[in-house]
């Protein structure tokens, strides 16, 4: 190794030296619009498949429409106010988003067993009853119990509500899983359950005020009308999954390192290096190189070449295996 150096191109060679060590990466600071992620809602549709529910639902105010005309024999209109997705757990907390008159009828293909439900706000409950029972003014008084011909009155309507959403669903026959109740949801379900919420607006042609009632069935049962499909993960045994994953695992790129040897030099002899000068490696020659993965020695192996570039043969499989140094 050569002498030391002078003092002037000791500096410019310092220079050097610390650009070298410092040009590393510059991490890419400019600033991207990005939509807030909320983690308390689900995220069960994509995109593409927000679009299609959209067209579904419009396809569903309709056919809602064309039943409230049959039912108050007058010109209706409904649109669809929102579609959103929630937890089970936020609707079953609370009733009714804390009112307990509210008014609800469950559906299902099986009338054992419910999978969603139509949600009626008590002042629409007492509009509906109004309009099917002929009034010309709606009777906006909230909490209002409704007669026994009213509430079977609502339970046709609503019925009729249920048949035109599975009409547009076509994938299912949804019928109601049971009468109407008031207060809790008759629904059971797992607090994580994924649920899809379409509300709608109903109002007459010829008026200007609306009354607001709502689907609530879960994101899964909502799968044919947006394309979606879920895996079957059941149909398959534990050793069929733990094989795919040991296939997928084998298919994986790892980066392999292979490190001849490695020695200790002052700030001093670094900048010292001249062409030709000998570094002695703490390892000797009759000691294989170390192939290493993610900083780890995996096996060792002997330099070699192999149509013209370098190349290493395999001397231990494994760590335990290679002799020791």
């Amino acid at each position: 190794m050569s002498g030391r150096v002078t003092h002037n191109s000791g500096r410019e060679r310092i220079h050097q030296l610390l650009a070298a060590l410092g040009s590393e990466r510059q991490e890419d600071i400019t600033q991207t619009e990005a939509v807030p992620y909320n983690w308390h809602e689900p995220h069960y549709f994509s995109s593409e498949q927000i679009v299609k529910l959209d067209d579904f639902t419009k396809k569903v105010a309709a056919a809602l429409a064309k039943k409230f005309s049959g039912f108050c024999r007058s010109e209706f209109e409904v649109t669809i106010a929102s579609t959103t997705q929630h937890f089970a757990d936020e609707f079953f907390k609370q009733p009714s988003d804390g009112n307990p008159a509210d008014y609800y009828l469950p559906f299902g293909t099986d009338p054992r067993h419910a999978c969603g439900l139509i949600g009626i706000p008590d002042q629409t409950a007492v509009i509906w009853a109004r309009q099917l029972l002929g009034d010309s003014e709606s009777e906006k008084d909230s909490g209002k119990t409704l007669s026994p011909l009213e509430e079977s009155l609502l339970l046709d309507l609503t019925s009729a509500l249920i048949e035109a959403f599975s009409a547009a669903y076509a994938s299912a026959d949804l019928r109601p899983a049971g009468n109407i109740v008031r207060g809790q949801r008759p629904l059971e379900l797992d607090s994580t359950e994924e649920l899809c919420r379409i509300s709608f607006a109903v109002k007459k042609a010829s008026s200007a005020d609306s009354s607001v009632a709502y689907f609530l069935i879960p994101c899964q049962k909502l799968e044919p009308v947006v394309g979606k499909r879920t895996p079957a993960c059941d149909k398959f045994s534990a050793n069929e999954i733990s094989k795919a994953v040991l296939d997928h695992l084998q298919e994986m790129l790892v980066t392999v390192t292979v490190q001849l040897a490695s020695t200790t030099l002052t700030f001093e002899e670094i900048m010292n290096l001249q062409v030709d000068d000998i570094l002695l490696l703490d390892k000797k020659v009759d000691r294989p190189a170390d192939l290493m993965i993610d900083g780890r020695t995996v096996c060792r192996g002997w330099l070699a070449r192999s149509a013209g570039n370098y190349a290493v043969t395999i001397a231990a499989a494994t760590v335990s295996d290679a002799p020791e140094q």
